[in-house]
């Protein structure tokens, strides 16, 4: 559509420019006469197809074009996550003592940024599995708005993450690439509330919302 556009603008820039459609080229938005420095913007030509008390007859009013286009097939990392969690009966406080990652996200390029990918994406869903929620009172004013009332993970919040990379080349890309940018943060939110449930389930407790917080946790262990 924008070849086509650009084909279309050629003879009005060429009558603006008082030159050879010929000898147009476009360049970084602009219409240039080859060999000399007049030029004229894409914009100015677009807005002269708008006017049609000075279009001449050859000239359609309106600038467009459409096109469409065959997206290749998409393709997408995939992963198994599991961890191991501690409950304290006593104030509700969940702890993620040991926690596996391993991810297809296609050919690594880089092991070292990978793996911290995942190990980031992993302190973020702790997080939101956990700890982060925005609060707010009747009156609508925020609670949570600074770094003293809303939660987040800290180093000695984390375990050692263990975990592996396997390696499926994508089909779709050259590279054979599938991408890790979100990986750890898909996969913590629901292995942590899924080993959560597996606590809880003595307690006939089958779902929990997020963030499970210590006051979330121990309400509903002390409700049944």
């Amino acid at each position: 559509a924008a070849d086509q556009i650009i084909e279309k603008a050629k003879p009005m820039a060429a009558r603006m420019l008082e030159a050879s459609a010929d000898d147009l080229e476009f360049k970084n938005g602009n219409f240039g006469v080859v060999g000399t420095d007049k030029a004229i913007p894409l914009t100015k030509v677009a807005q002269a197809f708008y006017a049609p008390m000075f279009l001449p007859p050859e000239f359609g009013v309106g600038l467009e074009a459409a096109g469409t286009f065959a997206a290749e097939p998409p393709c997408y990392p995939n992963g198994c996550h599991t961890c191991e969690i501690e409950v304290d009966r006593d104030t509700g406080v969940v702890s993620v003592v040991r926690y596996t990652a391993v991810d297809d996200v296609g050919r690594v390029m880089n092991h070292m940024l990978a793996e911290g990918q995942v190990h980031g994406g992993v302190a973020q869903g702790l997080g939101q599995a956990l700890m982060e929620q925005i609060v707010y009172d009747p009156s609508g004013q925020l609670l949570t708005g600074s770094f003293q009332d809303y939660a987040m993970p800290r180093a000695d919040d984390l375990p050692s993450i263990e975990g592996d990379m396997v390696e499926i080349p994508s089909t779709t890309n050259p590279l054979g690439v599938k991408g890790c940018g979100e990986a750890g943060a898909t996969g913590a939110p629901p292995a942590i509330m899924a080993a959560l449930l597996d606590v809880l389930r003595p307690y006939g407790i089958t779902e929990i919302d997020m963030p499970a917080t210590p006051a979330r946790v121990w309400a509903a262990m002390h409700k049944h």
